[in-house]
């Protein structure tokens, strides 16, 4: 197999600051990759790169071989774009926005409407094609941007967090028409949603202050980070008492608690019968290991930290 994306070396700089720093990474055709970040890790960044929005200060990528440098036009046609905002136009029908993108790409009327049907029909819109989408539901102005995005039969599909906002019907909908195209393009996708990722994506990379920092399938992450040492443990009694306890141990790095259930985070595997002599044996109810879920990955590479 051949590479759909290659990205070599490609940096970002403004001034002083750097968004996106030397990232490389090679993306072989049919895969859905997922890019995962914290609000300022270069994400949009390195989206208005590879989309051709925004020129990089040095390095390149190729969209099936297609320099994003030097062939920016000839890229423009082999990708879809869905954005994070829904920027449809309001003055037009659903169809007439299909329509207008069609003719945008080039597409020859006979050609454009057979394909426009076929995608009303696929994101379950025919009935509504002649509305306006602001009497949409995010959901369906969601599947709207998503048919506009295909209009050209794309070989590369860029979705931006495609499901930011929705309510949990409409997500699923939207997880099961991108299941459906992953067999006949190559699909990049952000999100925010660990579980999303995690169902869709057969690569998973995670990115921080504009580099890569670990690049694999979900499974192969968490494996990666099985040492990530979580316990869940519920109490009896005293459990005021004894959170004021754990939070002063050096052996835990983090706690939450939801009444007498504690979800402790430990330094390393030693760490536990530190943690296990502190409590009095009476006084668990229960104690059990959990596995990393890609979450747990996600934090303890890029920090628990709220960010900006």
């Amino acid at each position: 197999m051949s590479s759909a994306l290659s990205l070599q070396g490609l940096s970002k700089r403004y001034g002083a600051l750097t968004a996106v720093e030397r990232f490389s990474l090679e993306v072989e055709r049919g895969t859905v990759l997922g890019l995962l970040g914290p609000n300022g890790a270069g994400k949009t960044t390195l989206i208005k790169m590879l989309t051709t929005l925004m020129k990089p200060t040095e390095g390149d990528a190729f969209m099936e071989g297609w320099s994003i440098v030097t062939a920016g036009r000839k890229v423009r046609e082999l990708i879809g774009v869905v954005p994070q905002e829904n920027n449809l136009d309001r003055y037009l029908t659903a169809r007439e926005n299909l329509v207008l993108h069609a003719r945008m790409h080039g597409m020859a009327h006979r050609e454009y409407n057979r394909r426009i049907d076929e995608l009303l029909e696929l994101t379950a819109l025919s009935g509504r094609q002649n509305e306006f989408p602001d009497t949409f539901s995010g959901g369906m102005q969601r599947r709207l941007v998503v048919a506009r995005a295909l209009i050209h039969q794309p070989r590369i599909l860029f979705l931006d967090e495609p499901t930011t906002g929705l309510d949990p019907q409409s997500r699923r909908a939207l997880w099961e028409h991108v299941r459906s195209l992953r067999s006949r393009m190559t699909i990049f996708l952000t999100t925010h949603y660990m579980d999303e990722a995690d169902s869709l994506c057969d690569r998973i990379v995670i990115m921080d202050h504009g580099k890569s920092l670990v690049d694999g399938s979900a499974a192969e992450l968490k494996a990666q980070f099985a040492h990530a040492h979580v316990y869940e443990l519920e109490l009896r009694r005293d459990s005021d008492r004894y959170e004021e306890l754990f939070r002063a141990l050096p052996a835990v790095t983090s706690l939450e608690r939801d009444r007498d259930l504690f979800r402790i985070f430990l330094k390393d595997e030693e760490s536990l019968k530190l943690l296990m002599n502190s409590i009095m044996s009476g006084d668990i109810r229960k104690i059990r290991t959990l596995e990393p879920s890609l979450e747990e990955v996600f934090l303890e590479l890029t920090g628990r930290t709220v960010r900006e």
